[in-house]
């Protein structure tokens, strides 16, 4: 994070049950142990029913005024669902945003049902790539289920995020934020999860 920023501004989004508001939490602890100020504001759809949920996280050198990112003014996206990185990006991102997306879709009822259309892939990717400074593509949850554990695709995406280097956080100190909330075979498996993301988002389909 540049001294000259006031804040660098995160966005955690997807859907309920993704685990995106655990990962705001992990990063927001791990920010704090480092001496930064954080905000984290939420925003909640029905999201037990996998509504949208969007997480905002500010961090700073100083204190912040508001949780909330004003749109346009989001530095980083990490999405956990496609057409959710859509629908934030569109008001929040800027042609400097950088953008880390989960690839598999989650269907809504609505279209399941057939009362809505869920674009095609290529069409959002098509639409978040003239969006953005930079994308990167990760199917996290087919990652997760080679690991054994599909419910670790947060964590996959957050050791992609990362190894980016954009945040002003080190894998190192993630984990040890890991290590401090959880032991064991928990501990092991998400420590596991960060290490297939980091491989992930340097294979040259992250890119397409």
């Amino acid at each position: 994070m540049s001294p000259q920023e006031e804040s660098y501004n995160l966005i955690i989004t997807g859907v309920g049950g993704q685990g995106n508001v655990l990962a705001s939490q992990l990063v927001g602890q791990a920010l704090v142990s480092k001496g930064y100020f954080v905000t984290i504001g939420e925003t909640y759809g029905a999201s037990q029913r996998g509504g949208p949920v969007m997480s905002h996280i500010r961090i700073s050198n100083k204190k912040q005024r508001s949780p909330l990112i004003p749109q346009g003014k989001s530095h980083i996206i990490m999405s956990m669902e496609p057409v959710e990185a859509l629908r934030v990006i569109a008001p929040y991102g800027n042609p400097d945003a950088v953008a880390l997306v989960n690839t598999r879709s989650i269907y809504p009822i609505e279209v399941t049902a057939g009362d809505e259309f869920y674009p095609d892939l290529e069409e959002i990717k098509a639409a978040l790539d003239q969006l953005c400074k930079k994308v990167y593509y990760i199917n996290a949850v087919e990652k997760a289920v080679e690991l054994g554990s599909p419910i670790m695709s947060n964590m996959i995406m957050l050791g992609a995020l990362l190894d980016l280097e954009i945040l002003p956080l080190s894998i190192k100190e993630f984990s040890e934020t890991l290590s401090r909330n959880l032991t064991g075979d928990r501990l092991d498996i998400n420590l596991k999860a960060i290490q297939e993301g980091r491989k992930a988002v340097h294979k040259e389909e992250c890119y397409e």
